[in-house]
Order: C-alpha cells, then structure tokens, then sequence
C-alpha cells in the first residue's frame, strides 16, 4: 500500500510511514499520538515540545522527550515560569536536549503566558476552543495538510496571550498531537482512535 503512505505491520495492522521508522515513533503512533489532551499540563508540554521541533524532525524530540522533562521541571508551567538566567545558562548546557536560546526562552516565556491563561479559563480550553467543525479525511499522506483556518487563528490569537514559536504550522501539529483534529489516515488501524472525531 506504498501509494497511500500505509505500511502493514508484521502484526497486521496498518500505519503511516513515519510510524514504522522506530519502536519509539511505533508505540508513540500506537498509544498517544491523537488522542485527546485536555488538561494544561499536558497541553503546555506539547505545546513546549512542538515549538523545539520546529527545524527538526519529530523522532529527535521523542528521543530526547524524557532529558526535556527533566530539564524543564516535569513541564510544571508554575516551575517554568520562575526559571531565571542561571535556569537558561543550565539548559544551554544540557546536552540531553535541543540547545537552542531563543527556543529556551520561548518556553520559559510561554509558561509566563499559560499561567496569565488562567484568568481566561485556562491553557487547554483555549486551545481545544480552535477545534473545527470537521476534521481532515486523508487517503494519502499527501492529503494531509500542514495548516488549517484554525491552526491560523489559533497561532494568531495565542500571539496575542504573548506566546512565541506557535506558528500555524507548529499549531496544526499540536492540533494533531493532541486529538483536535483527526489526521491518521483512512486506512490506518488508529483512524477514529480518539473518540473525538467519529
């Protein structure tokens, strides 16, 4: 099924290309990529994770997910709120993540932000807020987009809450990510898999 970009596994069950490449992008693909993610924790994480991918490709920040946790206090917004320069200073010398400043800042910058976010309801009902009224139905990886109406106004209006590296193609991604839109493809075993998109 090399046209649609679906890959039969040795168990059976169909997949896009990119999650057969590892173990780890398997099992990521398999038990949490999609599925809802609805509380601000997890969400700031992902959110925190998509803006260091930007530039690379998605397996070197699964691989390097566990040093990230650890270097940015579990993902706690409130921890990484208080980071001060010594904190950057740390992380610029971690090689166990992406060593990047402004990338660095950004998160520090955007767990300022999603803490200000309370006072409106909060980080993951913001974003969930963008959902669309229909979600994608590729057949082929080619018909997945990269960004979407929502994705544009979801990066416009979190720019205005004064989060940085939320571009509308690093928002599609956090869309996908965390169930707001539905992109596994048609043919694939996990299509439908979140229960938010029937």
């Amino acid at each position: 099924m090399a046209d649609t970009g679906i890959i039969i596994g040795d168990d059976g069950l169909a997949r896009p290309v990119w999650a057969t490449s590892s173990e780890l992008m398997q099992t990521y693909y398999d038990t949490e990529w999609g599925m809802p993610v609805r509380d601000e924790h997890g969400v700031f994480e992902r959110i925190s994770l998509e803006a260091f991918q930007s530039g690379l490709s998605w397996a070197t920040i699964l691989r390097k997910r566990e040093n990230f946790r650890a270097a940015f206090a579990e993902f706690d917004p409130d921890a990484v709120a208080k980071f001060g320069d010594d904190d950057v200073v740390r992380l610029l010398g971690d090689a166990g993540i992406v060593r990047n400043r402004a990338k660095i800042l950004a998160t520090i910058n955007n767990a300022q932000a999603t803490l200000a976010l309370r006072e409106d309801g909060g980080l993951a009902d913001f974003v969930w807020s963008f959902q669309p009224e229909t979600t994608p139905q590729p057949r082929t990886i080619e018909d997945i987009p990269t960004q979407s109406a929502e994705s544009v106004a979801l990066s416009k209006a979190l720019r205005k809450k004064g989060f940085r590296f939320v571009g509308p193609t690093t928002m599609f991604a956090l869309m996908e990510a965390i169930g707001i839109v539905d992109t596994h493809l048609l043919g694939s075993h996990r299509r439908g898999a979140s229960g938010v998109w029937q």
